[in-house]
């Protein structure tokens, strides 16, 4: 039987890549994908890459699996649908994880784990082996600091403790030499610091490479969602006739239209190293995943986000406790916490006329039923159709609220795509 690498390439659909080996006849991927058996499946969950993972992973949709958001409590659908990884480790089959999403916690056995690097959505930075865990927090540090827009800042003291254990690490001397020069044009012209996120999974993959090269593991899976990223923001860049009502100017075109692909030359670039590897041990065979798809639905900006900024003051406001509800990592805008559950209905009833500045209301999602101590509850603020100031209170709740602007500069998320529900499958490197 074939040892498996799961390279999880989160939805990226067939018209990108397609579009990709076009315009790059030379590619790994131009090459390699006539030698592919191909398959395209059928998602009957909701669309959203934190609910058909765990599908893709555990086998059931999400009438079964009940996951829904990033830090739900996993306890029971753990025991019920495990995700292949766990089934696997507790057979006896050497098992390596790195960044697939729901894989934190750390399992409480890690005797079946060649190497177990957890998601970006993860509480904590513990990692087997231990010495990644000076990548994992610089990695959560940067995850948590860009949210939804790109910070401008680093987090030096994490950036250096991972520098001095970078070469253990497998961090390339190219992808160093690389970043440095990347750096440099982010202080030159500014924007292409919008590729931070395709960096963050170049050194990952560095990391998780070194750990497959090492250890070999009879499975391994690598999560990555720089192209998706880039998707999001950049379709109408690189596709602007798919779309009736264009929004976005010529300029705005011409500086992001080479996006998508520079993030697509990345995965080709990590394509032929596995490729490389699996053609010099030919016990393993090289999968694709990518759980769901994107298309164009509208090219027009939205001009702003209104992030919760204090917690406290709006549990404060509403007759809550500062310490009701203790915060979990999130994408934004979305804000998840672990509460008692006895706590659930009250807080859904204070909320339920609450509205933003008097625009939009905040929405409160209790996320599955968790432990007998708490649970997950979820926060999101909405889009505001007008533009608010960088800062500005809300009168209604006496919250501040971050306000941030995407109007400059230009290609900040804009909406310019939609999931669909078509996933696709590259299979059979041999």
């Amino acid at each position: 039987m074939k040892k498996v690498i799961l390279f999880e390439l989160n939805e990226v659909p067939w018209r990108v890549i397609d579009d990709f080996v076009q315009t790059n006849p030379e590619s790994t991927l131009a090459r390699v994908l006539p030698r592919c058996a191909q398959f395209e499946t059928h998602s009957e969950d909701r669309l959203s890459p934190w609910i058909t993972w765990p599908t893709f992973h555990r086998g059931v949709t999400d009438g079964d699996h009940h996951i829904t958001d990033f830090n739900q409590n996993l306890d029971d659908v753990d025991a019920a649908y495990p995700p292949v990884w766990r089934m696997l480790a507790e057979q006896g089959v050497r098992t390596g994880v790195c960044g697939s999403l729901h894989s934190y916690p750390m399992p409480a056995e890690l005797e079946g784990y060649a190497f177990y690097i957890p998601d970006v959505f993860a509480a904590g930075h513990e990692c087997f082996p231990e010495k990644a865990e000076v990548f994992q927090d610089f990695n959560l540090a940067m995850s948590r600091s860009s949210g939804r827009n790109i910070d401008t800042g680093l987090p030096w003291s994490k950036a250096l403790r991972f520098l001095a254990g970078a070469p253990g690490l497998g961090i390339q001397a190219s992808t160093g030499t690389e970043l440095a020069f990347h750096l440099l044009d982010e202080k030159r012209r500014g924007w292409p610091r919008v590729r931070r996120r395709t960096w963050q999974t170049v050194l990952a993959f560095d990391v998780f490479h070194k750990f497959l090269r090492q250890e070999k593991p009879a499975f391994a899976t690598f999560f990555t969602n720089h192209v998706a990223s880039t998707m999001h923001r950049y379709w109408a860049a690189r596709f602007p006739g798919d779309y009736d009502d264009f929004g976005y100017s010529d300029g705005w075109v011409n500086t992001y239209g080479g996006e998508l692909h520079f993030t697509m030359g990345r995965f080709d670039q990590m394509l032929a190293r596995l490729v490389r590897f699996v053609d010099r041990n030919p016990e393993y065979a090289l999968w694709t995943a990518s759980s769901m798809g994107q298309a164009a639905t509208e090219a027009s900006p939205v001009n702003s986000q209104v992030y919760l900024k204090d917690l406290s003051a709006l549990l404060l406001t509403v007759g809550f406790d500062p310490g009701a509800m203790e915060l979990r990592p999130a994408m934004l805008p979305r804000v998840i916490g672990a509460i008692a559950p006895s706590k659930i209905q009250p807080m859904a009833d204070a909320l339920s006329d609450v509205l933003l500045c008097g625009e939009r209301r905040l929405v409160f999602t209790a996320l599955g039923e968790g432990s007998s101590e708490f649970t997950r509850a979820r926060f999101k603020t909405p889009p505001m159709r007008r533009s608010p100031s960088t800062e500005r209170p809300c009168p209604s709740l006496k919250l501040a609220l971050k306000t941030c602007q995407w109007k400059t500069p230009p290609g900040k998320t804009p909406t310019t795509f939609r999931r669909v529900r078509s996933s696709s499958m590259t299979r059979g490197l041999a």
